[in-house]
């Protein structure tokens, strides 16, 4: 048998995440930036 153990504190990864607010995010992250990875081309010219 595998080694296990038995926590009373219950693991992160199953709880549901505390609400935030978009101005906290903010704060936290910064803006949403855009998901486009630009091609060689446009890196190239410094297109966007």
């Amino acid at each position: 048998m595998g080694n296990s153990y038995r926590s009373s504190r219950p693991d992160s990864w199953v709880q549901p995440r505390p609400y935030t607010d978009a101005t906290l995010r903010y704060m936290a992250h910064g803006p949403i930036q855009s998901m486009h990875q630009p091609t060689f081309l446009e890196r190239l010219f410094g297109r966007r």
